[in-house]
């Protein structure tokens, strides 16, 4: 029950992921918001519905205020949103989570964590996959566009990181989206001149910061104490997949054979590598 429970867990948390991608190409794509007004709107919206966590848990209140956390939060949504203008949903996960993905390994490993034959072989066959997705056919992405992203994956990684030393969820993730409203609203008043947004726009940032950040933030940070870094860092390889596949839904992208072949290599390898019984950490 445990295990069905977590492994419940996990997919949300990875289909919101997906889904803050999805909002994002959708939001700037259509020209609906400038990416510093989304971003903005995004942390400002998820720090709100979280801010109830932080009067619940008075007694841990003081604890939970890392501004590092903050700033890495800032750094991965602001990057996030600049680099999608220029990116495909699928092609902008995959750079996020494979950067995500190199991070939270090396860490994993520095810290002692077990790679065995069957999780090095899972871990490859992911990597793989996710490189299927770039052979020479693919769409290039724009270089500057993919360097943003992958900072924003390596902020995300680090934000990840320092989850999982955190004892309370709800009050961390509240006091981090509090922290990173005000450094993103300085770069959004820094870049006001480009600013631009309608009610589309707006509406899709809120979506995304309440929706699929607020309440997935909150459940990843519960997920990250009984995942070991390279586990965690792996299951985050399904979001381009998912991405992927929310492209052809809702903006209309192909999907084609080795979408669907790199989405298995992906998903296979992420069971290899969740086969470890007990993680070293």
């Amino acid at each position: 029950m445990a295990k069905t429970a977590l492994a419940l867990k996990v997919c949300l948390a990875m289909l919101a992921f997906a889904a803050n991608s999805i909002l994002c190409r959708l939001a700037l794509k259509g020209g609906h918001i400038d990416p510093f007004s989304f971003s903005s709107l995004r942390l400002l919206s998820g720090a709100l519905v979280l801010l109830p966590f932080l009067f619940l848990h008075t007694r841990t209140s003081l604890s939970v205020w890392r501004p590092l956390s903050g700033f890495y939060l800032m750094v991965y949504a602001v990057l996030f949103s600049v680099a999608y203008i220029h990116l495909d949903t699928g092609a902008g996960a995959l750079l996020l989570f494979g950067a995500v993905q190199f991070a939270m390994v090396m860490y994993g490993l520095f810290k002692g964590e077990s790679l065995s034959v069957l999780r090095a072989s899972g871990l490859m066959l992911a990597l793989a996959g996710i490189a299927i997705l770039l052979l020479p056919g693919a769409k290039a992405p724009p270089i500057f566009s993919a360097v943003l992203m992958i900072v924003a994956g390596l902020a995300w990684a680090a934000y990840s990181i320092t989850g999982r030393k955190t004892q309370n969820a709800g009050a961390s993730t509240a006091a981090n989206f509090i922290m990173a409203v005000p450094m993103a609203l300085i770069l959004s008043v820094l870049s006001i001149k480009e600013g631009h947004y309608d009610a589309a726009g707006i509406s899709l940032s809120l979506l995304s910061g309440a929706v699929a950040s607020a309440g997935a933030y909150v459940l990843w940070y519960t997920l990250l104490p009984s995942l070991a870094s390279i586990t965690a860092s792996t299951l985050q390889l399904s979001v381009p997949c998912l991405a992927m596949l929310g492209g052809v839904v809702f903006l209309g992208e192909s999907l084609t054979s080795r979408m669907v072949f790199s989405a298995l290599a992906v998903l296979v390898g992420i069971v290899m590598v969740t086969q470890e019984k007990k993680p070293t950490v």
